[in-house]
């Protein structure tokens, strides 16, 4: 096993349980948020899911920091719900405890990324 994919698979124990694309529909729908890393092109290329916010991966920590000065607006509290959502479900696990790390405990991802929200059937804008 390569060291990548030894540290994904720790990640992924470290988050436990991790959303499908009906779950992270529902938390958005109860205020939680969504957060697509997935770069311009895919983007661009494939659509976005409506109401998410967009932060490239390279910003993802500094806009999610509720004590940040270059936080989103978005990011209220640290108690905030939050999926990331990359395109096929792997940055987004090792994003997501990143940010369980920088103190936000209800950060998951996406199982399948945008890839499964969209075979999910679910709303997607633009593609």
């Amino acid at each position: 096993m390569s060291a990548v994919d030894e540290l994904l698979v720790q990640a992924r124990r470290e988050l436990g349980h991790r959303v499908g694309p009906r779950e992270a529909a529902a938390i958005q729908e109860t205020g939680g948020l969504l957060v697509d890393i997935r770069y311009a092109e895919l983007r661009e290329r494939d659509g976005t899911i409506p109401g998410a916010l967009i932060v490239e991966r390279n910003e993802l920590e500094w806009r999610l920091d509720p004590t940040g000065d270059h936080r989103a607006p978005e990011a209220t509290h640290h108690d905030l719900p939050v999926v990331v959502i990359c395109n096929e479900g792997y940055a987004s696990s090792l994003a997501a405890l990143s940010l369980r790390h920088l103190g936000l405990p209800h950060a998951t991802d996406l199982t399948g990324g945008f890839q499964a929200w969209r075979a999910a059937g679910l709303a997607v804008k633009g593609g």
